[in-house]
């Protein structure tokens, strides 16, 4: 009998010796937590799984609020340590860090971006232009938008609204979120205004004055303000002002005409021709005229007034009418039957001596 007792007594202390051998085997193999130098959290909490390695199931409780987005800041081991134990993690291997540091990432949109989308989602909304023809204003200052990480969608505008009259705008964008959460709402209000391109006066201009290249800058305005009748740069430059320009106004087309290739009382040659007689004569403009103009000219040898029509600089062509066949000289007056090419005539005979005829 005792026999038996001892032995059962042995079978006994032989299996709660193996059971404390084998947990503490098991605990042998769970690892120590460590504490991370540098912490990188995505949403605005800091948990315990993400200050140390080797959590275990603690690692999911939060201890501390996240830096604002974008940010970094740091804590002094002490403090993570007392936190850590008010949740009964202890036994943390520090590795003689003293404190850890916490950066909170972001996703960032500049507001250049922000101007961008903006002006995409306006344009050729009730009579606007391309997008990048707007200028926008904001009720608000846009600086650069720092949202959670987890925002990861593109801007999608889901409201836009433009009023002509006013020039008001409001829109607002959505951007979804990878963690399956509600779309961020992002709402913007201003002023929208299409704007061209215009060649502008950096002096002011006179009546007739030819336009220089050095006289026109090039700027945007508003459309509203310049209309449609804009002169380009290129074919600004070297036409002459219909009338006086001032400075910083926008050039238009019919401000703007072919410069004057005859001035008046400039001295001008007057160049008559017909059939088989071409004939130059110097002549005085009594006005002003572009390529194309008809203008009065005074013969200064007979000092009759004729008209004729400005052919090039200093150049006023008059050209008699045409005949069916080569006349003889007296033929030749007779046929013409407009007093002003028969005084023309008459004048070129009494200028034989300095003007001789060519024959076509």
């Amino acid at each position: 009998m005792m026999t038996f007792r001892s032995l059962s007594l042995a079978f006994t202390l032989l299996a709660v010796t193996s059971a404390t051998a084998s947990a503490q085997a098991r605990f042998d193999m769970i690892e120590a937590p460590v504490l991370r130098a540098q912490v990188t959290v995505s949403g605005d909490l800091v948990r315990i799984g993400d200050v140390i390695d080797n959590a275990g199931p603690a690692a999911q409780i939060a201890i501390y609020r996240a830096p604002d987005l974008g940010t970094t800041g740091v804590m002094p081991v002490d403090r993570v340590l007392t936190a850590l134990r008010a949740h009964q993690v202890i036994g943390v291997v520090t590795r003689n860090i003293s404190e850890i540091s916490i950066t909170r990432l972001a996703r960032t949109l500049e507001s250049k971006d922000i101007e961008a989308a903006i002006a995409r989602a306006l344009q050729h909304k009730n009579g606007l232009g391309e997008a990048a023809n707007l200028s926008l204003t904001f009720d608000r200052d846009v600086q650069d938008l720092r949202l959670d990480a987890s925002n990861t969608g593109a801007m999608q505008a889901v409201s836009t609204r433009f009023d002509s009259r006013s020039n008001r705008y409001d829109v607002t964008f959505e951007v979804a979120n990878e963690s399956m959460a509600a779309p961020t709402k992002l709402r913007f209000t201003g002023t929208a205004i299409e704007t061209v391109e215009a060649a502008i006066l950096a002096r002011g201009v006179e009546r007739n004055e030819v336009i220089k290249s050095s006289d026109v800058v090039i700027e945007r305005r508003p459309k509203a303000e310049v209309g449609n009748d804009l002169a380009p740069r290129d074919r600004a430059v070297g036409m002459q002002a219909r009338k006086q320009l001032r400075v910083g106004q926008a050039l238009k087309t019919a401000d703007l005409a072919r410069p004057d290739l005859v001035q008046k009382d400039q001295a001008v040659v007057l160049i008559y021709q017909a059939v088989g007689l071409h004939l130059t004569i110097r002549g005085k403009a009594l006005e002003g005229g572009t390529e194309g103009d008809v203008v009065s000219v005074m013969n200064l040898q007979s000092k009759r007034t004729v008209t004729g029509v400005v052919v090039g600089r200093g150049q006023v062509s008059i050209t008699g009418p045409a005949a069916p066949r080569q006349p003889e000289v007296s033929d030749a007056t007779s046929s013409i039957q407009s007093s002003q090419a028969a005084a023309l005539v008459a004048i070129a005979a009494n200028a034989a001596s300095t003007v001789s005829p060519k024959a076509e």
